[in-house]
């Protein structure tokens, strides 16, 4: 039997920063991971290959609609399929051997296989069982389906089969108006499939700031994305040509059906919890399979603790890291920490979506008085000679204090500007402290300045 200070359960984004810092701590730390792969389903079949997919797409529409505008003239590209799958292995590949090559440089040990927990204290892994003063469950999450759906990953396919799809499909239905969804909805369309996404509430993209909702939504449709929203699934069929969805609209419960040669069930995720042997421990399990944990992540069971997916909270790959460093800093005896009123969220479509803290919607249900700045790309030179002028940001200002509360932006790299708004929330800072902080030009951020000022006596360039 090996013996461990710490054991994680499960190599993504979560554990596997929870073993490195572990391990960087000064913990004899082992991992153990069943794929051939470290990483995780982001590395492997989610954040990295699908933002591999967006990249090139992206790169694809551009010299469709706006190369000939800059003066570069020739015959447009077409698709290899195949070549781009390769890239995208390619791309996946240099991030899981990275791990690989981390957990080598910190000695943590990789044990392969799949575990369970037959006792505190006890991980077992094949036919092999190893003690640990510590266990951190960090399993991640699986995709979630709908009943009367069955998923076969070639023609009904959760976002791991529209990874790797053998051709590009003619048409396709996306059940989920999520960021999955949209993701690789958006990647179809622009490879020329015919994209239509059903949403069983009134609204895409389910508790984000609804102006930004709203106006993401046109874009797409801009983009040629088509939208059937108020649409509760009520089955999908394979037919001999692809697969059909019948679904009820809310407002007047009539049928409609969709026909599509792939239909992408993009309903979200589930704790992968099950298999680990947790109800013979009786550890406590929150809804939907989820670990209940108190506020240093650990479960009614001394020494075994939870993180990510496995526990309530977004399901985000940069959430997990979090709560993995937080807890190997526990696990050292140190105080780790998560501030949750600062994790981004992001959509990496063209245009990217971020936010991070409070929406208007949730500040009026909690009766905070607040104050907006808003900023449109529109008057931002650098997305203007870039064309991508669509979109705004949104600052979010507590109205007595003019403390930052949240932000909402639609536009270029929204996915990395929404981190300068974050570092000023975790500094407590106002509207204004950012307002008077000098920005380069012509960059993008200057937007985000300009939502600044909006809060006080206005933007200049709007």
């Amino acid at each position: 039997m090996a013996e461990f200070d710490a054991i994680i359960i499960g190599a993504g984004p979560g554990g596997y920063v929870a073993a490195i810092h572990a391990a960087q701590l000064g913990l004899n730390v082992a991992c153990v991971e069943g794929r051939e792969t470290l990483g995780g389903t982001c590395l492997n079949i989610g954040c990295i290959p699908s933002k591999a997919l967006l990249h090139a797409t992206h790169l694809l529409h551009e010299t469709h609609e706006n190369f000939e505008k800059m003066g570069l003239i020739g015959a447009n590209p077409k698709v290899d399929w195949a070549r781009m799958q390769a890239y995208k292995a390619d791309v996946v590949g240099q991030n899981t051997k990275g791990i690989e090559f981390l957990f080598k440089k910190n000695k943590v040990t990789w044990l392969k296989g799949w575990a369970t927990i037959p006792a505190p204290g006890q991980v077992k892994v094949g036919d092999t069982v190893h003690s640990a003063k510590n266990i951190v469950i960090a399993t991640g999450s699986e995709p979630s389906t709908l009943p009367g759906v069955t998923v076969d990953e070639e023609t009904v396919v959760t976002s791991t089969g529209a990874l790797t799809l053998g051709k590009i499909p003619k048409t396709m239905v996306v059940i989920g108006a999520g960021v999955i969804g949209l993701e690789m909805g958006s990647v179809y369309a622009r490879l020329g499939t015919e994209v239509t996404v059903v949403e069983y509430l009134d609204a895409i993209t389910p508790g984000m700031d609804a102006e930004v909702a709203k106006s993401f939504q046109r874009i797409l449709q801009k983009q040629g994305l088509k939208f059937a929203l108020g649409a509760a699934v009520q089955s999908v069929s394979k037919t001999k040509k692809g697969a059909t969805v019948a679904y009820k609209l809310r407002k007047d419960n009539s049928d409609a059906n969709l026909e599509a040669d792939v239909v992408l069930v993009a309903t979200g995720r589930k704790p992968y919890t099950a298999r680990l042997g947790l109800e013979a421990l009786s550890v406590e399990m929150g809804p939907r399979g989820t670990v209940k944990t108190d506020d240093h992540f650990q479960t009614n069971v001394k020494g075994l603790y939870a993180i990510g997916d496995a526990v309530a909270g977004p399901m985000l790959a940069h959430k997990a890291e979090d709560e993995g460093m937080a807890v190997a800093e526990i696990m050292a005896g140190k105080h780790g920490h998560v501030n949750y009123g600062v994790i981004p969220g992001v959509i990496y479509t063209t245009p990217e979506v971020a936010n991070v803290g409070k929406t208007e919607e949730q500040l009026k249900e909690e009766g905070i008085a607040y104050k907006v700045g808003k900023f449109p790309f529109m008057g931002n030179a650098r997305a203007k000679a870039v064309f991508q002028a669509e979109g705004f940001v949104k600052l979010i200002a507590d109205a007595a204090t003019d403390r930052i509360l949240g932000c909402h932006i639609i536009g270029p790299m929204a996915g990395d500007l929404i981190h300068e708004v974050c570092v000023a929330m975790e500094f407590g800072a106002s509207a204004q402290d950012l307002a008077l902080t000098c920005h380069a030009h012509p960059t993008w951020s200057e937007a985000v300045r300009e939502a600044a000022l909006a809060c006080g006596l206005g933007a200049i360039h709007a």
